[in-house]
């Protein structure tokens, strides 16, 4: 469909290689450049095994596995991906960092490439503003895996060009990946959405109300969540989690609502980043699981609290145009495997009780963490349910 044919991979750890791998299987030359030495050599060799694997559970063909082989590339340098279409980059989630790249790759590539950050929660205007050509800028949020998880965020900056979204709305459906439009705004959509299942889970067990357990529990019961909040940040890693956190609560101003806990902040100092490091909120050093206190009242305050939050959130980003409906829907399903969509979920358990249920807690606490959406207190009135 497109002119891309030849990509530029910054970053060969877990998401670069991942993002290359998808590439590839979709016809594309792929150049992978990380500044670590033998990081890149490395994880090429570790991508061909990855798809041998995949020819032996016939996934793919041997045919697509020669094409793949042959069209793989570790880059020594910079200046070897000077020939891409498009640059993909996957590297820390720190702002200088990724400008000095862009500011450093508009020196090597043709004026035409389109530079693509796959930052989860940091401005891509900011980003940009390292560029002379600002419009060839934007976001390209993948999710870990890469290869396995369907969702791209596509997220135009301010300076973005005209129109260039669709290009990538469109070559992303052609690398078999499932698209939703994000305007740049903190977090995106998932990153911004999801922050009450990790923050209200921290909250409620701040408070002492329940254990990690027990929180944990309630939400794959009632919720039919597959990972409970805690579970699921030790799996991502509070190194990850966390800074997300904290990214989106500064990059807001400080609104309470995204406000992060000092339990997980202390485990990331301490360098408790979960599974990934063997301890997080649960020790994987000794048995697991730790047996839940299987309370129903509890179980179910528990998931109507987390589930009234993450609903306030996916209202707010609607009301403030952050994404459709459908994309909201799309993003939270497919990006993080929530079991439906939290307008759906708002129009299945009443709108009205979504937003009695905000009301009371924000009159308990008195803070304004719980403050209902408007656009949800007017639907309220009305007696309305969300469209998609």
């Amino acid at each position: 469909m497109n002119t891309i044919n030849t990509v530029g991979i910054i970053g060969a750890g877990a998401m670069g290689s991942g993002i290359a791998q998808v590439a590839l299987l979709a016809g594309n030359k792929v150049f992978l450049y990380d500044n670590q030495t033998n990081a890149a050599e490395n994880a090429t060799i570790k991508l061909k095994n990855t798809l041998e694997v995949l020819v032996q559970k016939g996934k793919i063909s041997e045919e697509d596995l020669q094409k793949a082989n042959a069209n793989i590339f570790s880059a020594n340098t910079l200046e070897e991906l000077a020939s891409c279409n498009l640059i993909v980059e996957a590297i820390v989630e720190i702002l200088d960092v990724k400008k000095t790249l862009f500011a450093s790759l508009e020196k090597i590539v043709s004026k035409e490439c389109i530079l693509a950050t796959n930052t989860s929660s940091l401005s891509i205007a900011a980003i940009s503003s390292a560029c002379v050509y600002k419009e060839r800028v934007i976001g390209l949020h993948f999710f870990n895996p890469a290869p396995i998880m369907p969702l791209v965020e596509v997220i135009p900056g301010v300076a973005t060009k005209e129109n260039l979204e669709i290009e990538l709305i469109e070559l992303m459906q052609h690398w078999n990946k499932i698209p939703v439009l994000a305007k740049d705004t903190p977090g995106f959509i998932v990153n911004r959405i999801a922050r009450p299942f990790y923050g209200e889970a921290l909250r409620i067990y701040d408070e002492g109300i329940a254990d990690f357990a027990t929180i944990d529990w309630a939400m794959k019961t009632y919720g039919g969540f597959k990972m409970g909040p805690f579970e699921l940040m030790d799996f991502i890693g509070h190194d990850v989690n966390f800074r997300v956190t904290e990214t989106v609560f500064e990059q807001m101003f400080f609104d309470a609502k995204y406000k992060p806990s000092i339990t997980q902040k202390r485990l990331f100092e301490a360098g408790f980043y979960g599974r990934k490091s063997g301890r997080g909120y649960y020790d994987y050093t000794k048995e697991l699981p730790i047996k839940p206190i299987e309370n129903e009242e509890l179980g179910e305050q528990i998931f109507n609290r987390i589930i009234c939050m993450l609903i306030n959130e996916a209202a707010e980003a609607l009301n403030y145009s952050i994404a459709n409906a459908n994309d909201i829907e799309l993003a939270m399903t497919k990006g993080v495997n929530y079991p439906k969509g939290l307008l759906q979920w708002a129009n299945e358990l009443g709108i009205k009780n979504v937003v009695n249920t905000l009301t009371n807690l924000q009159n308990f606490y008195g803070e304004e963490r719980y403050r209902c959406s408007v656009s949800l207190k007017r639907m309220s009135e009305k007696d309305e349910l969300f469209m998609f």
